[in-house]
């Protein structure tokens, strides 16, 4: 499967065909549109379009192909903050609401699975969380109360996670919890919102969503427009909301490896620890021989680290430890996970106060049935329904307990831009065959990338939503912005918000002290380049 997201390739990438579809080239008009085909927009539209709403869905890459086809697929109603600390933060009453709202996600995709006669090898499976290297057994016991005051009172401890071929040591069980096949899911789902009604365009990039009264437009690259009585952005990192959402969360890489092992040998379970950053385990089938065991975890904060092998192999040596079935490794993939200061995500109107315009963010590494939760509430506010979990996710909520963790976040955003006064990596002689670079010109940083046939890409290395530098990642060949989670590909066009505009050319000046070799269109004398908030009309 083709992706926009990166380099490497899932497991579901590599088993898994999607839907295609042409770009937009005219003027629409619609109930909703949809920014963003994975699994919100997806999601939203599924139950818009079964609601009689007429819906367009914009990408500008392929369908599901950004995080949504990175994740590993866990869809389980126990958030990986901890109900502990969770509580703290919220209380006992809003714990409880995340949890059923979670629960009822899982129990909505097995609905949507039945009645679509979907095949993704959705299967119920328990969960079990185990002791990592910093917490005590008093630490379960502790969790399992919290969970039980959340609403899950068939969980229990246990002495050891069951059937695992090696000992996990005391843990909590957490039964009916789930796995499926994302993209064999979000395939069916996309057919059947084209059958319903739904128009899907993709390679289409947004460049504005302005704000209008009761009927914002979406205006795109290509120049087209498209109207509507309500817009939905569901980008993963919202391109509609310039400052308030991205103080409140922070962009983390996460790491995942895929290794064959032998049909049947691993009992269906997920499987994750206590660590911060935390192991988590699941398998998937394969073929009548093989299913894959999925290992992730190794994360760090978007663009503060380009050391990717080193995860991927202390992720191996972790799983060849305790997995001695394991054949090979088929799989290295990472993925972008927007952890929210309070742990729940935000799903709801613009926190500016835009009008009918709507957004989904922070999926706290849970995107599939945060996902699933924000394509059900946002279908319900669009047509100005009641929905129980409104308030719970508000992204304009206001959650003292999580100060202390917002502020540490935000203390890191700011020391990134000390990057603007740091030297560059190389020079642009150093530079190999499809790797990037900092170079420094002046007062400016450059991000060069030379690609496979030795020609320079160079663009100005400032992001171009609050300005910080890129910095390389080499495992997906992009530029990642280190303060709020922007990625742009090599050659500098953008990945991923909250950066709509690509990173800016350079000087001709810059190009010529480069050298020879430099492609042309990555050059023009240099002009102010149009920032995020000229691109967003509030």
């Amino acid at each position: 499967m083709q992706s926009d997201s990166g380099n490497t390739v899932s497991v579901w990438m590599g088993t898994s065909k999607m839907p295609t579809f042409a770009a937009l080239e005219e003027d629409l008009s619609c109930d909703v549109c949809i920014v963003g085909a994975g699994i919100v927009g997806l999601t939203a539209a599924y139950h818009l379009v079964r609601a009689g709403a007429d819906v367009v869905i914009l990408d500008d890459g392929p369908v599901c192909g950004g995080e949504t086809s990175r994740t590993t697929a866990h869809l389980s109603c126990v958030l990986d903050d901890r109900f502990q600390w969770l509580e703290h933060v919220h209380g006992e009453q809003r714990v409880r609401e995340s949890t059923a709202s979670h629960m009822a996600a899982i129990n909505r995709i097995e609905s949507i699975v039945r009645e679509e006669g979907i095949a993704c090898e959705f299967e119920r499976v328990p969960g079990y969380l185990f002791l990592g290297k910093r917490e005590s057994p008093q630490f379960l016991d502790r969790e399992l109360e919290a969970a039980k005051r959340a609403g899950l009172t068939d969980a229990r401890r246990l002495e050891r996670a069951p059937g695992l071929p090696w000992d996990s040591g005391p843990c909590l069980e957490f039964p009916m919890q789930a796995q499926f096949h994302p993209l064999k899911y979000l395939a069916s789902v996309t057919r059947a919102i084209v059958a319903g009604g739904g128009r899907i365009f993709t390679g289409t990039h947004v460049d504005s969503i302005e704000g209008k009264p009761r009927r914002p437009q979406v205006k795109t690259r290509n120049k087209s427009v498209v109207t509507a009585s309500s817009v939905i952005v569901a980008t993963n990192s919202p391109i509609s909301d310039y400052v308030e959402t991205h103080v409140k969360m922070a962009a983390y890489r996460t790491f995942v490896i895929g290794a064959h092992i032998p049909k049947n040998s691993v009992p269906r379970a997920l499987v994750w620890d206590t660590d911060d950053p935390y192991i988590y385990v699941r398998t998937t089938p394969l073929d009548d021989a093989n299913d894959v065991l999925i290992v992730g975890g190794e994360d760090h904060k978007t663009g503060q680290k380009d050391d990717a092998p080193d995860r991927f192999r202390r992720l191996e040596e972790w799983t060849r430890r305790r997995y001695p079935m394991v054949q090979s490794v088929e799989y290295r993939w990472s993925g972008q996970v927007m952890e929210p200061a309070d742990g729940f995500a935000m799903i709801g109107p613009n926190p500016d106060g835009a009008e009918n315009v709507y957004l989904a963010t922070a999926d706290s590494g849970q995107g599939m049935t945060h996902g699933t939760i924000a394509g059900i509430l946002l279908a319900d506010l669009v047509r100005g329904k009641e929905n129980p979990w409104a308030e719970l996710y508000d992204p304009g909520r206001k959650s003292l307990g999580a100060i202390k963790d917002m502020l540490r976040e935000n203390l890191n955003v700011a020391v990134q831009y000390t990057d603007w006064i740091t030297p560059g990596e190389s020079s642009f002689e150093d530079i190999p065959l499809g790797e990037g670079r900092l170079v420094r010109m002046g007062a400016h940083k450059v991000a060069a990338y030379r690609d496979d046939r030795g020609l320079l890409h160079l663009r100005d290395a400032t992001c171009t939503h609050l300005r910080c530098i890129v910095d390389w990642n080499s495992a997906e060949k992009s530029w990642d912005c280190p303060c709020h989670g922007s990625r742009f590909s090599p050659e500098g066009r953008v990945l991923n918000g909250p950066a709509l505009a690509d990173l800016a050319p350079v000087s001709a000046d810059v190009a010529d002290r480069a050298g020879r070799r430099v492609h042309d269109e990555d050059v023009k004398e240099r002009s102010r380049p149009q920032s995020q908030e000229d691109r967003y009309d509030r």
